[in-house]
């Protein structure tokens, strides 16, 4: 039963995201998609004044990465709004200004994985509630289940303050797929934006369904070895990617500024 299932989703996934020959059509694909999902977080409410951000890493230059600038709503993001950032903090290109505890700990992740391309995090409603718990979501739905043993708990620090309390973060992120900060709200990668982006959105749609279910009573948990099918079988980068795609093709087509 597993190898059907793992095979149907790969069924559904029958190209995974693009391959470039030049880095300047990568670099621009990243920025148009980093651009796209901060409107997508706009449009679910996931942003609040100045708090949000979203990381992408350059594809010539390792050790930099772009994000949205503070102040500049999601809703409204286009592409030539980006900022590009070393890991030290100094904007390169882009006119905007950085939030500096996000741009720590988002630069601490990025460079002790090199393997994360983006990293996702927004005050969402549910996804600061839950937080507030200090618990890992438990495997009561399918959607949920893709996080088993995905999911990393950071207790500290609570802000980071300097350089310090973002290496620790990134210590306590560890190598998972998502991280719910107590007390802050939720953290997702990817090996592309748009996987990171999905991530952070069913993460944040299974803390708004366990907090409706243990309001209601006791939810019943997958078992260990089905949750561990579900993240086989629909836990993969290429089928985070796919479901973003939906997202990003309605945009394009209401919103085509975007790309400006």
């Amino acid at each position: 039963m597993e190898n059907d299932l793992v095979a149907d989703a790969k069924a559904l996934v029958p190209n995974g995201p693009p391959v470039f020959d030049m880095i300047e059509e990568e670099r621009r694909h990243r920025l148009e998609r980093l651009a796209g999902v901060c409107r997508v977080f706009g449009r679910m409410g996931y942003a609040e004044g100045l708090l949000g951000h979203v990381t992408v890493r350059d594809p010539e230059h390792h050790d930099r990465f772009w994000m949205n600038p503070v102040g500049k709503s999601f809703r409204q993001m286009r592409v030539s709004d980006l900022v590009s950032v070393t890991h030290d903090g100094q904007v390169v290109a882009g006119s905007g200004s950085i939030n500096p505890v996000g741009f720590r700990l988002h630069s601490a992740v990025h460079a002790a994985r090199p393997e994360v391309t983006a990293v996702c995090h927004a005050h969402s409603l549910h996804g600061k509630a839950w937080s507030s718990l200090g618990r890992v979501l438990d495997p009561i739905t399918q959607d949920s289940a893709v996080f088993f043993e995905q999911q990393a708990i950071i207790t500290s620090p609570r802000i980071a303050l300097d350089e310090a309390g973002g290496k620790e973060f990134a210590v306590g992120f560890g190598s998972k797929r998502v991280a719910i900060q107590v007390g802050h709200g939720l953290f997702s990668t990817g090996e592309t934006v748009d996987e990171a982006a999905w991530w952070f959105i069913a993460m944040d749609t299974s803390c708004r369904a366990q907090l409706l279910a243990e309001a209601a009573g006791s939810p019943v948990q997958w078992s260990p070895d089905e949750a561990r099918m579900m993240v086989r079988a629909l836990g993969s980068p290429q089928f985070g990617w796919a479901s973003f795609q939906p997202f990003w093709n309605e945009l394009i087509v209401t919103d085509p500024d975007l790309l400006d």
